[in-house]
């Protein structure tokens, strides 16, 4: 059974710095693409990062490009996001969700994946930018 499960987050000052895990069970990374997400209170969730199944190509939304990173552990079945510069805009619960592949759909050039090409949700992680 495939399992993704988010941890990480929390609390954290303006232009602080978090970094999620998303640990995998049940599947291993080389098969899948693995893409960040968030949903805010009173808005639709939306695509943040991704990285493709071999780890070569990785994908940002414009809000976050410059000061997220997302990498992976194959060794550990992990993929990280690494947020840098933290804005109270941020804030959301973050989830990681696994496809065949990170989608190449932009909207002004930003990556903006089809939802519903992800599956295996992770129940998600809150993270909160406030001072």
């Amino acid at each position: 059974q495939l399992r993704l499960v988010e941890s990480g987050g929390g609390l954290v000052q303006p232009g602080g710095s978090l970094r999620l895990s998303c640990a995998a069970s049940g599947f291993t990374l080389d098969y899948h693409a693995i893409g960040w997400f968030r949903q805010a209170p009173g808005k639709e969730r939306e695509g943040v990062s991704c990285i493709s199944s071999s780890g070569a190509s990785t994908k940002y939304a414009d809000s976050v490009k410059g000061r997220f990173t997302i990498f992976r552990d194959t060794a550990k079945n992990t993929v990280y996001m690494q947020m840098n510069s933290l804005k109270p805009e941020d804030t959301a619960v973050y989830y990681c969700a696994g496809s065949p592949a990170c989608g190449d759909t932009y909207a002004s050039g930003s990556w903006y994946p089809n939802l519903l090409d992800f599956a295996s949700w992770g129940p998600g992680t809150q993270v909160t930018v406030s001072s």
